[in-house]
């Protein structure tokens, strides 16, 4: 009368799946510096935490008996677990059953991992290796038909977007399918060396475009995490890629309905450093640590850079004031002067809308010279991509506060916050700011006056130094045209105090945003 039997069988079935592709093909993934789709899961999580869904799906042979003979598990792994204490879903590829392929597939395991993120509103972690669930010619034998390619999860990918962090690492050579899922994120991760993701691997572009490449080549790290955007972080090995992921989820909340998680603050929140009042150099010419200048004012050993080796000239990254997360926006001078380019431009629009999907009051460190000039630039459109970023600023309805730091020029100075609303701001001393530099403006202003002069260097100068009156901050204040200057050591000890009040007025403000975070 018991159904001890039945539980033997499901128990032997769950065994069977855990061996996943057979010893050679784990043999393989390991041979190849990669770890299984299980043992990532097991690395990611909390240990003991992992709660599978979908353990028995798989495809079967059974004898005349009806009698199990042959197991092969479905290639993706997904189920619940915990990140340092919080419910995460989580969904991994099988490389070593076909490669992720959509042949090995069964039922729609992927799309129900996407599902259950949305509606229990939890972080969804993608593990992607292989064609992360997409197509492969042999389906075409297997089923003897093709097929009119439909995005039947986007939906509920988009809908994602926009109400719970969603965090996808590059595992492996990825493609199609999975390389949009790995884009389709808040944040991405990649290995160095061991994961490469492209539209199309190489087989497909030399047979389609007669161009003989290796994966490494066509969709490396050093193309997605340095210069595509792709791909946001790049890192050395696997155990880092998750450590990564658990650190970005740290300063989110699960989903928008709820607060970014506070903690206990363990750094002075009127800490004052003296080396701020010397930081930025008297010469405009030279240039100064913006990550050094950040170190000094958000509480110690907080700050998460996102994207650091894409777009130099503007930083983005996560931190904590008195225990608070925020966003931390900051342009860096050694970086093409700090200008605004079209790299700049794309990486401000993406993480306007992260912080502002997510509720994290975003600080923004200016020194901006306005958008990148000269041919190079013109070509790349950075005039619209920039536009873009301004509607960003613009839209964004999260808490915001500026500090001046020195240059604040053009249109893309003016999108240091949303004018039209109070646009709280703070300068310091070292404050240069108008529609356009001094040294420029004259030659603009004063060509035929500085072409008709005997000596037109010397004239140029004349002009330069007459303006120079004009271009002190005090004249600005005493117009009111900015609203205080303060003592740059007395940045931190404000923003600890404006950091309390915003979160004050954060519950009022949880929920779904119009639209959701576009990737």
């Amino acid at each position: 009368m018991s159904w001890k039997p039945e539980l033997d069988e499901i128990k032997r079935r769950e065994d069977l799946a855990r061996k996943m592709g057979g010893s050679a093909n784990v043999a393989r993934q390991h041979d190849n510096g990669r770890l299984t789709v299980r043992e990532r899961i097991e690395a990611l999580l909390d240990d003991g935490t992992f709660h599978e869904t979908g353990a028995l799906a798989g495809k079967t042979k059974y004898n005349d008996a009806g009698e199990l003979v042959e197991f092969t598990p479905s290639n993706f792994v997904m189920g619940t677990g915990r990140i340092a204490g919080r419910r995460v879903v989580v969904g991994g590829d099988d490389f070593t059953v076909r490669g992720g392929a959509a042949d090995a597939k069964v039922g729609d395991k992927m799309g129900y991992s996407e599902k259950m993120a949305l509606e229990l509103r939890m972080p969804m972690v993608r593990l992607v290796d292989g064609t992360g669930g997409g197509g492969s010619v042999k389906t075409l034998k297997m089923s003897g038909y093709t097929y009119v390619p439909a995005m039947s999860s986007w939906g509920t990918i988009v809908q994602l977007m926009g109400e719970v962090p969603v965090v996808a690492a590059c595992m492996g050579p990825v493609a199609g399918l999975g390389a949009v899922r790995v884009a389709s994120s808040h944040f991405s991760v990649m290995v160095k060396g061991t994961s490469q993701l492209f539209v199309a691997g190489p087989p497909v572009v030399e047979r389609g475009l007669g161009h003989k490449i290796d994966k490494e080549d066509l969709g490396g790290s050093h193309i997605h995490a340095h210069g595509s955007s792709a791909v946001d972080n790049e890192v050395e090995t696997e155990e880092e890629a998750f450590a990564l992921i658990a650190k970005f989820l740290s300063y989110l909340p699960s989903n928008v309905w709820q607060l970014p998680p506070r903690i206990e603050p363990t750094d002075d929140p009127n800490r004052r450093e003296e080396e701020l009042l010397s930081i930025i150099p008297r010469n405009r010419k030279k240039t100064y640590r913006i990550r050094r200048v950040l170190e000094l004012i958000l509480d110690k050993g907080t700050f998460f850079e996102i994207a650091p080796n894409y777009a130099k000239p503007l930083v983005t990254g996560f931190a904590r004031l008195n225990g608070c997360p925020v966003g931390i926006m900051a342009n860096d001078p050694k970086e093409l002067g700090g200008a605004v380019d079209v790299h700049a431009s794309e990486l401000m629009a993406r993480f306007v809308d992260l912080c502002d999907t997510f509720h994290l009051p975003i600080i923004n460190f200016v020194d901006n010279p306005g958008f990148l000039i000269g041919e190079e630039a013109e070509r790349a459109g950075t005039a619209r991509v920039g536009s873009r970023a301004l509607a960003a600023v613009y839209q964004a309805t999260v808490p915001w506060i500026c500090i001046l730091v020195r240059r604040v020029y053009g249109v893309a100075g003016g999108g240091h916050g949303n004018t039209q609303g109070l646009n709280l701001r703070y300068a310091w001393p070292s404050g240069d700011w108008g529609s356009l530099p001094i040294e420029g403006g004259v030659q603009a202003a004063y060509r035929r006056d500085i072409e008709s002069s005997p000596d037109p260097a010397a004239r140029r100068k004349e002009l330069e130094d007459d303006l120079q009156q004009y271009r002190s901050p005090l004249r600005t204040a005493e117009a009111f045209g900015i609203e205080e200057i303060i003592d740059p050591r007395d940045t931190r000890a404000l923003l600890c105090g404006w950091i309390e009040t915003v979160y004050d007025m954060l519950p009022s403000e949880l929920g779904r945003k119009g639209r959701a975070c576009r990737p």
